[in-house]
């Protein structure tokens, strides 16, 4: 049975704090849904009603485009474990980027190794659990280091070229605010 709530408990801030990975979807009015899988200690609650991701870059920047043009988001968290459990945050989302007045104390929530083309905030209306009995027990998951590595082996200048090349417009020709 579900169970909604109008912000994040800590019990819940505590299950988010020991999942190894989570999932952002988002959509605008028309065009294709986004659902991406996200990892590396990258999500901070940041009070009841607000929680963030530290958004790596990527092949595509669907969310950003999403959220600028409709501003719903969806994340959602499973366990792996013995305990199942799936929860579910909904809300509002807003992106702040290197150079926006909030991004400098944002970043500091993050870990440092991670870097950051933005960084993606929520702004919670309402969450929920359900069981997810039907979710498999994976219990030996790792991070993995590779979008880090490859971001420092190409060094700022050709990953802000590799954004402004590839991450301007969703696949769907949405606007991502990349420039804004």
């Amino acid at each position: 049975m579900a169970d909604f709530f109008d912000h994040i408990t800590e019990k819940h801030a505590e299950f988010i704090a020991e999942q190894p990975m989570f999932f952002t979807a988002t959509a605008c009015a028309s065009g294709r849904i986004n659902l991406s899988p996200k990892g590396n200690d990258s999500f901070r609650v940041i009070s009841p009603n607000l929680c963030g991701y530290i958004d790596m870059g990527g092949s595509g920047n669907e969310t950003a485009a999403h959220i600028k043009n409709d501003g719903r988001i969806t994340v959602m968290f499973n366990s792996f474990t013995r305990n199942p459990l799936i929860y579910r945050l909904y809300g509002k989302g807003r992106v702040v980027r290197p150079g926006h007045n909030e991004f400098a104390d944002l970043r500091k929530q993050f870990p440092a190794e991670l870097p950051a083309r933005q960084i993606v905030l929520i702004d919670v209306e309402s969450t929920q659990t359900s069981c997810g009995y039907a979710v498999p027990l994976a219990n030996d998951m790792v991070s993995r280091d590779t979008l880090v590595k490859w971001v420092e082996k190409k060094g700022e200048t050709v990953i802000r070229e590799y954004e402004q090349k590839n991450n301007l417009k969703s696949i769907d020709g949405f606007d991502t605010g990349l420039n804004d």
